[in-house]
Formats: C-alpha cells, sequence, structure tokens
C-alpha cells in the first residue's frame, strides 16, 4: 500500500526512536519536502505560503482542503500528522478535484493554520482532516472509523512559586522556604480542579528547578500547566480554579454540519457504524473551524489502548485503507457542491 510506504519513508527522516521531526527544523523541512514531491507526481500545482504552509492545488474543486502535518513531538509515533497528509495526496490523486495541504508547526500550538487565518487567506470553502484517534474510544467501540463532533479548547501557561535557597543539611525543617514543596501542592491542585469539571483536564509536563542543586533548597521553580475542556464555560472554570493566566488559548469548535454528515453517510453506507466523538487533542482543523470555514474530521481507530506521542502508536493498514477511501468519497461529494 502506497500510502504504508510513504509514512515509512517520513517516520525515517529524524532517526529513532520514534519520529523526531520538531516544528523548525531540518527534519520537518525534509519532510516538507517529500510531500511536495508526491504533490508533483499527482500532477498537482504545489506553493509554499509565507508561513511555510505547503499547499497542492488539483485543477478541481480546488477550494475544498484536505490535509494535516508533518511535525512531531519528540519520539513520536509514525502516524500523529503524518497520516492526514499522505491519505489527503492519495484522496485528491484519486479523485482528480480538491487540494492538499501541510500547516507548519501544529504540535507546537497550531502555527501554521493560526497565520493563515490571521491573514484572512485564501481560505478553503471547505477542510476535512484525517487523523488517527489517539485514544481508545474507536478501540473500545470495535470501530475502525469515527467522525468528530467538536475538537477541545485548550490553555497553556505556567505558574510560578518563590521561597529561599539553602543549604539542604543545615536548614532545619520548620524554617525552610521551599519553592519546589509549593510546586507539589499545586501539581496536585491542578489535577483535583480537572476532575472536578466534567470533561476536563489538566496537565504538568515540565518542571524547571531553580538552582537544580541537588544539596540546595529550591529557590525558584515554574511548571507548565495544559488545561483542557470541552465546553468554553467549563474551560473558564478551570482556568480560574487552577489559577493560572494562558499565554495561549484556543476556544472549543464544533465541526461543521455538512462535512460531518458527509463523512458519516460514506461509513454508513460500508455498512460499518456511525460513531462519533470529541477530540480531546487540538487539531488545525479546530483553528480553521474558528475561523469560519465548514471543517470536518475523520478518526482512524487507534490500537494499543489508543496510545499516541509515542513510537507503540499504532494503527492498522486495514483501517487505514478504509479511512482513505472514506476521505476520497468524501472529498469528491464536497468538491463537486459547488
Amino acid at each position: 500500500m502506497r500510502v504504508s510506504k510513504r509514512l515509512e519513508q517520513l517516520y525515517a527522516i529524524g532517526g529513532g526512536p520514534g519520529a523526531n521531526r520538531p516544528h523548525g527544523r531540518a527534519e520537518e523541512d525534509a519532510a516538507h519536502e517529500f510531500a511536495g514531491g508526491w504533490m508533483k507526481e499527482a500532477g498537482l500545482a504545489v506553493e509554499v505560503d509565507q508561513s511555510g504552509n505547503l499547499l497542492g492545488r488539483s485543477p478541481v474543486g480546488a477550494d475544498v482542503w484536505v490535509g494535516s502535518h508533518l511535525d512531531t513531538v519528540p519520539r513520536g509515533g509514525r502516524f500523529d500528522g503524518a497520516l492526514g497528509v499522505v491519505a489527503g495526496i492519495e484522496a485528491v490523486e484519486r479523485v482528480g478535484c480538491g487540494a492538499v495541504v501541510v500547516f507548519r508547526g501544529e504540535e507546537v500550538g497550531c502555527i501554521g493554520s493560526r497565520a493563515l487565518v490571521v491573514r484572512g487567506g485564501p481560505l478553503p470553502r471547505a477542510f476535512l482532516e484525517l487523523h488517527i484517534e489517539q485514544g481508545p474510544v474507536l478501540e473500545r467501540a470495535g470501530a475502525p472509523v469515527g467522525v468528530v463532533t467538536s475538537i477541545v479548547g485548550y490553555a497553556r501557561g505556567e505558574l510560578l512559586f518563590e521561597g529561599r535557597a539553602g543549604h539542604a543539611g543545615t536548614t532545619p525543617m520548620d524554617v525552610r522556604d521551599d519553592a519546589l514543596v509549593a510546586a507539589a501542592e499545586a501539581i496536585l491542585q491542578v489535577r483535583e480542579a480537572a476532575v472536578r469539571i466534567d470533561g476536563a483536564v489538566a496537565t504538568v509536563g515540565q518542571l524547571a528547578v531553580e538552582p537544580g542543586g541537588s544539596n540546595v533548597i529550591p529557590e525558584r521553580v515554574r511548571i507548565s500547566v495544559d488545561a483542557r475542556a470541552p465546553h468554553a464555560r467549563r474551560l473558564d472554570e478551570l482556568i480560574a480554579a487552577i489559577g493560572f493566566e494562558p499565554v495561549h488559548r484556543t476556544p472549543p469548535s464544533a465541526m461543521a454540519e455538512e462535512p460531518r454528515r458527509i463523512l458519516l453517510e460514506e461509513i454508513v453506507s460500508r455498512g460499518l457504524p456511525a460513531i462519533e466523538l470529541p477530540s480531546g487533542a487540538g487539531h488545525d482543523a479546530g483553528i480553521l473551524a474558528a475561523a469560519g470555514v465548514p471543517s470536518a474530521m475523520l478518526f482512524v481507530r487507534s490500537l494499543n489502548g489508543g496510545l499516541s506521542h509515542s513510537p507503540d502508536e499504532l494503527s492498522s493498514e486495514e483501517d487505514i485503507e478504509l479511512a482513505v477511501d472514506v476521505l476520497a468519497d468524501a472529498l469528491r461529494r464536497l468538491a463537486s457542491a459547488a
């Protein structure tokens, strides 16, 4: 299967373990070079915008886009983002209409798609994104594909804790002002804040301790906060409960009715269950949807318990082939509806 071979080519770019194509590095550029070459082989007119996003247009229906991203987290999986790009090229070539977009920097805040909508265009008439689920819902349901109802809203920022440095051996416990102890208590509060709000999640993934000596009481600690919720009100509640000021925030985005319906109809026509589910991860489709572009997402079943952002990320060739078929037929219908 050509899609699988191309995924392996992309996976090999950054060396192992896992996929290593961080935004802004030569590895992301190399992946875009591969994608641009495949677009040209498919007979598409290829262009690069001022933000580095890659677009391959067919002569027909080029205002309907499909695509995703090629940057990865460190030691990421072979399917995250890359599947949507490779499948998009396959779908456009197969049906002879539409356009494929490869956005820059999705893993670091959807940089490319944000830049596109801030510039104001040209924006597509509709957008479809094929992506692995990155969760266990479809696997548990025994369903190979599903359609996304909405994309979670999220906020990112940090909390700072200040104490007083001192000798770890000579400073009595009752007079210490340990910034890391305060940070540890706050990390538990971050978790509890999310547990109390339906559908919310919150994560502390980074911790910076100063001065950083094993025999020095921490004087200053910074922790990252990633807070997510499926509705704007709940996201506001979560931010307030944690008590941080986001430096980056994306509101929840509902997927559009028409492209969602078309994806569901294509799934049902193949005798498969019509599974709908929200996305707990952010995607470029959410950025375009928030800018008014009718957008929809097709999820492919993630195996291994839905594990993602890991070398153990897995989706089957059979599920991927089915998803490409659904994507291609949905693209044909959307492009012909102009």
